[in-house]
């Protein structure tokens, strides 16, 4: 049963992606990794009460937001599955990632992990990526999964339903030094 306060774990959630999208920019070309903690979401220690109706609302959320803008997702599973990854087929073989075998379920890579599983068109599971942004609800330690250099982003929420929100999207790493140029516009040419 969806409570007031869960009713807005969607809206929260749709709202952090747009602001982290402002920021990013992402396209097709790229992949945001989302972990989430549908525990913390609803008031609850990570790993100790998830819940299906949170994990459903953010993977909505997340899907939704995906048609929109067009980048790939990449859905965390829990440490109990080594933080493993669901993608779509096609995110796969775009990337050229490795399949592994395991299907995520609420008490072995959580609920918005299995949730994601049930809902994407072709799930397949991967051990690791590198994303370029991540939407971490719940402390979920997402960086494992991110690109080099990760920048944090400061959206104007703090917390999804009850679960601490952080953002970060990702730059290539500036390389050299003292003499090195970071734009075409700094050595003349445009």
């Amino acid at each position: 049963m969806l409570t007031p306060e869960l009713t807005e774990v969607k809206a929260q959630t749709l709202r952090a992606i747009e602001e982290l999208q402002a920021a990013a920019q992402l396209d097709q070309d790229q992949i945001l990794v989302i972990g989430a903690s549908s525990s913390e979401v609803v008031g609850k220690k990570i790993g100790s009460g998830g819940s299906m109706e949170a994990a459903a609302l953010i993977v909505e959320a997340v899907l939704e937001a995906r048609e929109r803008f067009g980048f790939h997702v990449a859905f965390q599973c829990c440490e109990h599955l080594n933080r493993a990854l669901v993608v779509e087929r096609s995110t796969l073989r775009r990337f050229d990632l490795e399949e592994v075998m395991v299907v995520p379920v609420p008490k072995a890579g959580g609920a918005v992990a299995s949730t994601a599983f049930r809902q994407l068109a072709q799930p397949v599971m991967v051990e690791r990526i590198s994303a370029h942004a991540g939407l971490d609800i719940g402390d979920t330690l997402i960086g494992m999964h991110l690109r080099q250099v990760a920048v944090p982003v400061r959206g104007s929420l703090r917390e999804i339903g009850e679960a601490h929100l952080t953002m970060a999207r990702t730059r290539p790493k500036l390389i050299g030094g003292a003499r090195a140029h970071y734009s075409l516009a700094e050595n003349g040419r445009e």
